[in-house]
C-alpha cells in the first residue's frame, strides 16, 4: 500500500493517474481497444453521437495533447473497425462503438466504484477543484509556449 502523501504535486498526481489508467488499459485491451480509441469513442459519444471529423480531431488532441496526425490515425482506426462511420466530414457512432463504450464504461464505472469507496464527497469535491485548478494553469501554460 501506498503512504498517503502529504503534500499534493505532479508526481502524486502521476502516480494516481498511471495506476488507475493501467486498470482502465486492462478493461479495453480485453475488447481490443486503446486507451487513444476510447477517448475519441467518448467524445462522439458525447457530442451525441455525431460530430465533425474536424472538431472531433480538436477535441481529442486538446485532451491527450496528441498531434492531430495521431487523432486521424486514431479515427481511421476506429472507421476501419467499424466502430465509426464516415460520411463526408461528419463522423458516426455505430451500434459496436455504442456497445463498445458502453460495455467498456460500465466495467470501468465498477472500477471507479470500488477506488473511490469511502472517500468522503467533500475531499472529491475539494480534489476535483484542485485538478481542475492545476489542468486550466497547465493548458495555459502551454497555449503560452
Amino acid at each position: 500500500m501506498t503512504t498517503p502523501a502529504s503534500t499534493l504535486n505532479g508526481r502524486v498526481i502521476a502516480l494516481a493517474h498511471y495506476a488507475s489508467r493501467a486498470l482502465l488499459e486492462g478493461v479495453l485491451h480485453r475488447h481490443g481497444a486503446t486507451f487513444q480509441q476510447s477517448v475519441t469513442l467518448r467524445a462522439v459519444v458525447a457530442a451525441g453521437g455525431t460530430l465533425g471529423r474536424d472538431d472531433l480531431v480538436r477535441d481529442v488532441t486538446g485532451s491527450l495533447k496528441a498531434a492531430p496526425t495521431e487523432m486521424h490515425a486514431v479515427i481511421d482506426e476506429l472507421t476501419s473497425a467499424k466502430l465509426l462511420e464516415q460520411d463526408a466530414s461528419l463522423l458516426r457512432l455505430t451500434d459496436a462503438g455504442r456497445e463498445l463504450h458502453e460495455t467498456t464504461t460500465t466495467e470501468t464505472a465498477r472500477i471507479s466504484a470500488r477506488l473511490y469507496a469511502d472517500i468522503p464527497q467533500d475531499d472529491l469535491a475539494v480534489a476535483a477543484r484542485v485538478l481542475g485548478l492545476l489542468t486550466d494553469r497547465a493548458n495555459a501554460e502551454l497555449s503560452a509556449a
